[in-house]
């Protein structure tokens, strides 16, 4: 079965904008076109867009996307490159939480000198932080 672009666009949630951006950054294979060129969509699309989905959700870069949906298309002999990337991208998502939590604390001292400052007890309404 051919799905359409709105098809998709409403089985996945993401605009058709989206999806044809996901075609010119060559995170999905090119999508075969019917008679009036429209893109017609195969069930393996839909599946090659969710893995996309759950990888850019991830935060994972494009580029690094692209590189992984390459190895998809050549195979399981791909599976420990895959495995890699994913390791990587782990790595540089703690890297990146621990200095976002660096950053916090520093905030927090900031606010704990500010609400001193202002003879505060409580955070103003509407400013409350954890």
């Amino acid at each position: 079965m051919a799905y359409s672009i709105r098809e998709v666009s409403r089985r996945t949630g993401l605009p058709a904008s989206t999806l044809r951006y996901y075609e010119t950054e060559r995170l999905l294979p090119p999508v075969p076109r019917d008679g009036a060129r429209r893109r017609a969509y195969a069930q393996e699309d839909l599946e090659t867009i969710a893995v996309v989905t759950c990888l850019k959700n991830t935060g994972m870069p494009i580029q690094e996307i692209r590189r992984f949906m390459q190895l998809c298309r050549q195979g399981d002999s791909t599976l420990p490159e895959r495995y890699r990337i994913v390791l990587a991208h782990r790595r540089a998502t703690q890297e990146r939480i621990a200095r976002l939590q660096k950053e916090l604390m520093h905030v927090n001292q900031k606010v704990a000198y500010y609400r001193a400052a202002c003879g505060l007890l409580d955070e103003p309404d509407g400013l409350e932080g954890e």
